[in-house]
């Protein structure tokens, strides 16, 4: 199947004394691959640490620095947040962004024994903060009206049915699920969402080979559900145009991490995908070889964490010029050759 949609993925890295130039480069970093022509950009939400720790304050600002490219939070771990307070600032940032909001989730709570008291009242731990946040996110998204028929509420100057305000009612069709086993690729099914896969996946009873197991949620999700939509990730390194140092320190990041990928992990047998990095030709034998990538028409480049914003638009370019087009993928027509 070929590419037919490309996307990256950025930590949004920022020093601990500077967060402001961190985030100022993210933003042209998302400026800069819309006019390469890709078609989204997503940002992680990560929580205490050096990153983004609100996706929507940040694609709201994104959304005022580009016109054309999809915006995407991949992922934003439902356990923290408040299921209707959420669904009103993601209905905002869709309206302010004309519709390019791609809303993706996760359950859990990363640094939950830091952070579970300072978010939650009384004893959350016997609290639904997973599957059932989000659905009651969903049905916030969904915009029915509050009370009866007759239920109105007054504001100054205006009298009107009560509602998720504002809303907009494309939204939840581009809401997304972050799914590493079968389980969540069925349960994100069900729920009519779309499905994120990237370089985790757990193998349980399916196997203790990444691809195999990728592949079989990959299946399960369009066997039950056809139409939905399916964006595969993976970290994506070519250096081609990069100086001497930069693939030194490519080399050096991909082999710190090499050794995750010989073995399953834990109860769940948790799987990582190696990262591809060399030459363009190298990428592409690789990715043209990988039965999952094969299996979908939505690719999301997952930048490495801690690199610069330089580095970062090299691999941007790079994957654009070619990696991407001989994966089938064209440049929209609306981009500039």
């Amino acid at each position: 199947m070929a590419v037919e949609s490309l996307a990256f993925l950025t930590p949004g890295n920022y020093p601990d004394d500077d967060p402001r130039s961190g985030l100022e480069d993210t933003l042209r970093l998302f400026e800069f691959g819309e006019r390469l022509g890709y078609d989204g950009a997503w940002i992680r939400q990560r929580h205490l640490e050096h990153g983004v720790s609100s996706a929507a304050v940040f694609l709201a600002a994104a959304s005022q620095r580009t016109e054309r490219i999809q915006l995407g939070t991949a992922v934003i771990p439902i356990g923290y947040e408040n299921p209707f307070r959420l669904a009103e600032d993601l209905a905002t940032l869709d309206v302010l962004s004309h519709g390019r909001l791609q809303a993706g989730f996760s359950t859990g709570m990363p640094h939950a024994d830091l952070l579970g008291d300072l978010v939650h009242d009384g004893d959350w731990r016997d609290y639904d903060l997973s599957y059932g946040r989000i659905v009651r996110l969903l049905e916030n998204l969904r915009g029915d009206y509050l009370g009866g028929e007759d239920t109105r509420i007054q504001s100054p100057g205006n009298v009107q049915r009560p509602r998720l305000q504002p809303h907009s009612p494309g939204l939840l069709n581009r809401v997304w699920y972050g799914g590493a086993s079968l389980r969540s690729a069925r349960w994100a099914s069900e729920r009519g969402l779309n499905l994120l896969t990237g370089n985790i996946v757990h193998g349980d009873d399916v196997g203790d080979d990444f691809q195999t197991v990728q592949l079989a949620l990959i299946e399960e999700y369009r066997r039950l559900r056809p139409s939905g939509r399916i964006a595969l990730g993976r970290v994506v390194v070519p250096f081609d145009s990069a100086d001497t140092a930069a693939r030194e320190r490519y080399r050096a990041y991909a082999a710190g991490r090499r050794e995750r990928t010989l073995k399953p992990h834990g109860e769940r047998r948790t799987l990582f995908a190696p990262d591809l990095v060399g030459t363009s030709e190298e990428i592409v034998e690789r990715l043209l070889a990988d039965r999952a990538v094969a299996a979908v028409s939505e690719l999301r480049l997952e930048l490495p964490y801690e690199f610069d914003r330089r580095d970062y638009e090299q691999i941007l370019h790079d994957v654009r010029h070619a990696v991407a087009p001989r994966l089938g993928w064209r440049v929209p027509a609306s981009v500039p050759a």
